[in-house]
Order: structure tokens, then sequence, then C-alpha cells
């Protein structure tokens, strides 16, 4: 799973409290990630070079190439001095629809979104969670989040990483995946609960970013029913929560965070104030 160092240390001049002095630093490395699929290159993502067979299958799915794991038949972590590329290749059917899709693209592909299809793509329409009547205690969401940040193994040394980690009452904490791409976290989520043969269906995800509209999106692939993050949502994320059927809960701090779409699945306090049902 792991194609190189995750951080190297470099110097630093470091001016603090008025004081200038010469010390070092453990800095987080960002590689290129080619994902390609049956030998065509369909994006080249900035991320950190660690749990990328988690990060080859969580992209598939989030990004709807795939619909389960089964689909992909191999993949191979091939390195080079450019970078990593993530080698998949899918079964007959997936691969004919994702060159079809492919076919039906102009003009070059950068960010993964261009030509005719950009802006539909952009908002397409999210899957929508499956509804398990899931209920959570309020101060169990919090204590979560509050016990993610000593799991954060490379943002500890670094500083500079994203986490995502799923969380359920029962286990705690599962998988934690790290990156500098907060896409690329979600996504080695995704990827790792899929290879340990688990449902997101059962609990949490916690996040140490913003949440965006992408982020919600890849959420709803995975059919995750609550996303906890640190930081404040936009409004296109809360909105597309709704679509989803997502209970978006977010500005996480260590007092509590404020629930903005179907706040059914979180059980508050009784002298809460009235919700209402996004």
């Amino acid at each position: 799973m792991m194609t190189g160092s995750t951080f190297t240390r470099h110097s630093e001049i470091a001016w603090r409290g008025g004081q200038t002095r010469s010390t070092s630093r453990l800095i987080a490395e960002e590689t290129a990630i080619a994902l390609t699929y049956n030998g065509s290159t369909h994006a080249v993502m900035m991320g950190t070079p660690a749990d990328l067979e988690d990060f080859g299958i969580g992209f598939s799915l989030t990004e709807a190439i795939v619909r389960r794991r089964s689909e992909i038949r191999s993949i191979d972590l091939i390195p080079n001095d450019l970078g990593v590329e993530v080698r998949m290749w899918l079964d007959g059917d997936r691969a004919a629809s994702l060159a079809a899709r492919r076919r039906a693209i102009s003009g070059p592909v950068g960010c993964g979104l261009c030509g005719i299809e950009s802006l539909e793509q952009a908002r397409r329409a999210p899957s929508r969670v499956r509804d398990r009547s899931i209920v959570f205690r309020a101060g169990d969401l919090l204590n979560a989040m509050q016990a993610l940040s000593p799991l954060q193994t490379l943002n500890r040394q670094t500083r500079s990483v994203h986490a995502a980690a799923f969380w359920t009452p029962r286990t705690g904490i599962g998988p934690v995946r790290e990156d500098v791409g907060r896409h690329n976290a979600l996504d080695k989520l995704t990827g790792a609960i899929l290879r340990e043969g688990g449902s997101a269906g059962e609990g949490a995800v916690l996040l140490t970013s913003r949440v965006s509209v992408e982020m919600v999106q890849k959420a709803a692939m995975m059919g995750v029913p609550v996303v906890v993050a640190v930081s404040a949502p936009t409004a296109l994320a809360i909105q597309t929560a709704k679509e989803a059927g997502i209970t978006l809960v977010a500005i996480a701090r260590d007092d509590g965070y404020g629930v903005f779409t179907h706040p059914r699945r979180v059980l508050l306090p009784d002298e809460a104030a009235p919700r209402a049902e996004g």
C-alpha cells in the first residue's frame, strides 16, 4: 500500500516569539498519481503516496466508474520518476461503459470535468442514501470527532494533511485515511471500507476539512447516512445533502456543532431548540 515516504525532513529558519533559530521540520510528501483504466489515463491527481490501492478503489466508486468492488478485475501500483500510476483493469461491461463516457467528453481533460458535459457532471444528482432509521446520540458524535485527532499519524508529524475516518457506535473509529487532498482522503477511506468488505450504511464519516459539494456527492456514493466535519459546509453542499438524504453535521468544536440537514438522526438533548426537518 505504501509506495514511498509520506514525509521528509526539511531545513527551516523559524521566527517565533521575536526569536530566530535554525531548525528542521517534517514536511508531507505530495506526488502525481495517475488513475488509469484498461490502459487509458482517466485522471491525474496530486496526493500523498500512501494507501493508493484504497484510493483507486474508492475513486472508482465515488466517481461512478464502478458500482461495486468486484467490477475492478485487478489493480497494480506502478511507481516511476514522475509519480505513481494506479493501474486498474475493469470487467468488460464496465470498461465499455467508461469508454463510451470518455468519447462523450469533448476537449482536453484537465480537472476531470470538461466540454459539453461539465456543468451537468458538476451538479449531478446525488445518490439517495438508504434510510435505515439510524439515530446517533449528539454526545457520541462529538466524542468521535475528539477521538480522531490522536489517530492522525501523518498530521501529527507534518500538520498539513486532511483525514477521513469511519465511525460506528458499536466499533468506534475504524479506518482512518490521510492525504494532502481532502477528496483523496475520503476516496481512500471509501476504498478501505470496500476492501474490508464493510458497509458505510451503519455509521458516520468524520472529516477534518470543510464540506464542499463534491465531498457530499462522494459520501452519497458511499451510502453513508451521516457526515461530521470540523469546518463549515458550502450552501451547495447543504442543498446536495438534503437531496441525498444525508445528515450533515459541521463546524464541530469542543463545545458542540451544527446540524444542517436531516436532524432526525441526531438525538439532541430535550432542551434543544425545535428542529426544522431539511
